[in-house]
């Protein structure tokens, strides 16, 4: 290295840092690139019902983005404009909707794209069209954490 100039010696050491200081930036952004994918079904039988959990619930960061992948299925009634369900989120303590989040499900598979309350607490998601008899029961928990 007697022969080689300065600057070439300080190049690797230059990239070397600079790589290091993107991988650090790309490890301490937040891991909201991908959405929270949520698998829900607007059942026939007036329930919401979450795949593969026993629990009918949600539970989210505060902000992150959703997906929601709602499967709507036909009550025995709908509304005048075809939706079958409803998915409205209330908060728990005064029953307020959450602005953005009163959805009409028509028959078959919709995607919402949505962002999770910045307030964390408790949440009550509602169908909003009264698709049956047992309408009043069609209602679960959302959680969401800080």
């Amino acid at each position: 290295m007697k022969n080689l100039p300065q600057s070439s010696i300080r190049f690797p050491a230059l990239s070397v840092m600079c790589v290091l200081a993107v991988v650090f930036l790309m490890s301490s952004l937040p891991a909201f690139a991908q959405p929270h994918v949520i698998e829900i079904l607007a059942d026939k039988d007036s329930r919401f019902k979450i795949g593969g959990k026993a629990a009918h619930q949600i539970t989210v960061k505060a902000g992150e983005p959703i997906l929601l992948r709602i499967e709507a299925r036909r009550g025995k009634t709908w509304s005048r404009d075809g939706a079958v369900h409803g998915f409205t989120l209330l908060r728990a303590k005064d029953h307020t909707k959450v602005p953005g989040w009163d959805l009409e499900l028509m028959p078959g598979k919709q995607e919402f794209s949505l962002k999770a309350p910045t307030q964390p607490g408790e949440y009550v998601v509602m169908c909003t069209v009264i698709c049956s008899d047992d309408h009043e029961g069609m209602h679960m928990k959302f959680h969401v954490l800080p």
